[in-house]
């Protein structure tokens, strides 16, 4: 009796050890926070062209090996844009490249147009901008939000060559200012 109380005193303490000490890490365990977050890509360009105003958060209808693509950071959003149509708003030009391993069963188009979720009230007030004001709809950059996929899009009015000047100089001129704060005097 004494033999087999030790040996489940063993058994139990070494359950206890590598549960409390030694936390089993798999790839299937809960993700860290740093690899469930992160920039996938971005729209320089957005910024350069236009004046950004209002920010949007938006999801993201995707197949599965545009998450695929996605996670290997395949993405490029340099000339896409938003468009409300019927009452949804769709991202177009955005360019998804596929992998050559993840998508050989299905026929994927890079280029397809994408449904973007937003909240009816956003859809309102993009789609009143757009028609009346004379604004533009862009995405921005692509991240991840948890295990999500998140758009950021902006509300954006186009620059002039003046504008892209004015910012380019006062871009250049703070990167001056912090270079002549950082040598010693």
């Amino acid at each position: 009796m004494i033999c087999l109380e030790r040996y489940w005193r063993g058994i139990l303490a070494q359950r206890y050890y590598r549960l409390k000490v030694r936390p089993y890490n798999s790839p299937m365990s809960k993700p860290d926070k740093k690899t469930g977050s992160g920039t996938i890509a971005q729209n320089k360009r957005a910024s350069h062209d236009y004046l950004l105003e209002d920010r949007f958060e938006a999801g993201m209808v995707l197949e599965g090996w545009e998450v695929k693509s996605l996670r290997a950071g395949k993405a490029q959003l340099v000339d896409s844009y938003v468009m409300i149509r019927n009452g949804e708003a769709w991202l177009l030009g955005a360019n998804f490249s596929p992998l050559s391993s993840a998508s050989t069963h299905v026929i994927a188009d890079p280029q397809r147009t994408r449904k973007l979720l937003l909240n009816q009230r956003e859809l309102v007030k993009i789609m009143a901008a757009t028609q009346q004001k004379g604004y533009s709809c862009v995405t921005t950059k692509l991240y991840w939000k948890g295990n999500r996929v998140k758009c950021e899009i902006a509300l954006g009015r186009g620059k002039k060559m003046h504008d892209k000047r004015a910012s380019l100089k006062d871009r250049e001129w703070s990167r001056q200012k912090d270079r002549l704060r950082k040598q010693p005097a």
